[in-house]
C-alpha cells in the first residue's frame, strides 16, 4: 500500500522587543549572567500583575498580515496550565480560542513548483525559563533554572497539515524565517533558540481521508534536523504499519547524534491544559484603524522583492533568489546600485556598500587588475579599509603603460622559447602560459588585455 506523508508545523519565534511580554525586564537575555533579567512578575511571585507589551501585539499583527491572515476584532489571553519546572507560575499566559490572526496562507516553492500552504493561527504568549542540565563529580544529575528567558514575548505560527514531504517542511521554515526577518520582528536564529519548530506528522493511504495517529516531534534546532527527523519519522511510521503495529498519538524527541526519534510521553490534548481566560489581563479590541496603520508600514516582502529584482535589474531568477534570501543582503545590493538608499550593513561584513562600489569602479576603469582586486577585497573585508588606501599602501595599481609592459613581454618571450614554439605550432594554451609569466613578473599589476595584445603582436609578427 502506498502512503502519503502529512506534516504540519508549529513555529515559535521570540519577538525583538526591548522588554518582556508582561513586565519591564530587558528581553535581551542571551549573553546576560543567569537570573539577572528578572523581577517579581517574571519570577511568578504571588500577587503580581502582568501588563501587556503593546509592541509585541503590533509585531504579531504585522506577521499575521504578512501571512495573509484575518485579524481578529477581539482577542484575549488565557492560562495554559502544566507542571514543568521551567514554568515559574505553574501556568503559561498564552492564547487559546481567540488568536490575533487566523486562516492565513503563503506560497512555498519546491523543485520549481509553487504550493499554497495554510496558516491556522498566529498567536502571542510568553516564553518559559531555561533549564540547564548538569552532572556532579559523583555522577548525580541535576538541573538549574535560568529565569532570564521567562516572559520573553513568544509568537506562535501554527500551520495547516498541508506539507507532504520533508523537503516541503524545510522550505516552509526557510520561507517563514525570511518573512519574519524582513519584517524585523525576530532574528529567526534556530541555533540560539529564537526560532523553534515542533512538527506533527502522520501518514495515510493514498486517496484516503483517514490518517494514522498524529505524532509530535520536538527538539529540532536546525533546518537540517527538521528534514532528517521528518524523513526518519515517515519511514518509521510506514514500517510500523507494514508490520501490523498500531501507531499511537505521542510526543517524540529528535536525537541528533543517533539520527532517530524516541518516545517521550503521550501527546496532550487541549483539555489537558485546562485553559481558562487570564483574569489579570483585559481582552483586547484590535481597531481596524490600527490594523490598517500597521498594514501600511509593512516592508516589501521576499517574493515581491525577488520578482522586482528580476524585472527591474534584469537578474536571473537564481541570482535574485540568492540576493533576497535575507533583507540585509537585498538592502546591501540595492545600496550599491542606488546611492540615495539608506546605508545598510550585512552582519560580520566590514565592507560598506560605498566601499564596494569604489572597488568595482576602479576595476571598471582598469585602475586595478581583477587578480589584485581579490587581494584588495580580502583586506577590505578583514580591516574595513577603503580600496584606494589599500592599493596605495601595497602598490597594487594596475600598469597599463604599453612601454613598461613591453619590456616584460620581451623578457618572457626570450626566456620561454618552448612556449613560443608551441604557440607558433598552433597550441593556443601556450599564450596563456606567457601571459602568466608576465603577470608574475609584474606581481599581477599588468593590464591583462594589454599583455595579450603585445604578446600576439610580437609572436605573430616575428
Amino acid at each position: 500500500m502506498n502512503f502519503e506523508t502529512i506534516i504540519g508545523l508549529e513555529v515559535h519565534a521570540q519577538l525583538l522587543t526591548k522588554s518582556k511580554m508582561f513586565c519591564r525586564c530587558s528581553a535581551d537575555y542571551a549573553s546576560a549572567p543567569p537570573n539577572t533579567h528578572v523581577c517579581p512578575v517574571c519570577l511568578g511571585m504571588p500577587g503580581v500583575l502582568p501588563v501587556i507589551n503593546q509592541k509585541a501585539v503590533e509585531y504579531t499583527i504585522m506577521t499575521a498580515l504578512a501571512l495573509n491572515c484575518t485579524i481578529s476584532d477581539y482577542t484575549k489571553f488565557d492560562r495554559k496550565n502544566y507542571p514543568y519546572p521551567d514554568l515559574m507560575k505553574g501556568y503559561q499566559i498564552s492564547q487559546y480560542d481567540a488568536p490575533v490572526g487566523h486562516h492565513g496562507w503563503f506560497i512555498i516553492e519546491v523543485n520549481d513548483q509553487k504550493r499554497k500552504v495554510g496558516i491556522t493561527r498566529v498567536h502571542l504568549e510568553e516564553d518559559v525559563a531555561k533549564l540547564v542540565h548538569c552532572a556532579s563529580p559523583g555522577g548525580e544529575s541535576y538541573s538549574l533554572v535560568d529565569v532570564n528567558r521567562s516572559g520573553v514575548p513568544l509568537m506562535e505560527v501554527v500551520g495547516e497539515p498541508d506539507l507532504r514531504s520533508p523537503e516541503e517542511a524545510r522550505q516552509y521554515l526557510v520561507k517563514l524565517r525570511s518573512i519574519l526577518q524582513y519584517l524585523g520582528v525576530s532574528t529567526g536564529n534556530m541555533e540560539e533558540g529564537s526560532f523553534r519548530c515542533d512538527a506533527n506528522i502522520s501518514i495515510r493511504p493514498e486517496d484516503s481521508p483517514d490518517s494514522t495517529a498524529k505524532v509530535e516531534v520536538k527538539n529540532m534546532n536546525s533546518f537540517r534536523a527538521v528534514y532528517r527527523a521528518m524523513e526518519y519519522e515517515a519511514k518509521r511510521q510506514r514500517k510500523a504499519v507494514a508490520e501490523g503495529k498500531k501507531l499511537v498519538q505521542e510526543t517524540r524527541g529528535w536525537v541528533e547524534g543517533k539520527g532517530k526519534t524516541v518516545s517521550q510521553r503521550s501527546k496532550e490534548y487541549a483539555h489537558d491544559y485546562r485553559y481558562f481566560p487570564e483574569p489579570d489581563l483585559p481582552p483586547l479590541v484590535l481597531s481596524r484603524e490600527w490594523v490598517e496603520q500597521i498594514r501600511s508600514r509593512l516592508p516589501e516582502l521576499p517574493e515581491v522583492r525577488r520578482d522586482r529584482f528580476v524585472a527591474e535589474y534584469g537578474l536571473p531568477l537564481y541570482d535574485a533568489n540568492l540576493l533576497t534570501s535575507s533583507r540585509a543582503m537585498a538592502d546591501y545590493f540595492e545600496a550599491c546600485l542606488r546611492p540615495e538608499m539608506p546605508n545598510t550593513e550585512i552582519s560580520d561584513c566590514r565592507v560598506r556598500p560605498e566601499q564596494l562600489c569604489q572597488l568595482l569602479d576602479l576595476i571598471h576603469k582598469d585602475s586595478i587588475s581583477s587578480t589584485s582586486a581579490k587581494m584588495v577585497f580580502e583586506e577590505m573585508f578583514n580591516t574595513g579599509k577603503d580600496a584606494a588606501s589599500i592599493i596605495a599602501q601595497r602598490g597594487l595599481s594596475q600598469i597599463s603603460d604599453a612601454k613598461h609592459i613591453e619590456i616584460e613581454v620581451t623578457t618572457a618571450i626570450a626566456l620561454n622559447t618552448q612556449a613560443v614554439a608551441d604557440y607558433k605550432a598552433g597550441k593556443a594554451s601556450a599564450l596563456q602560459f606567457l601571459v602568466g609569466q608576465v603577470m608574475r613578473a609584474t606581481k599581477g599589476r599588468a593590464n591583462p588585455k594589454v599583455v595579450n595584445e603585445l604578446l600576439k603582436q610580437k609572436l605573430e609578427g616575428g
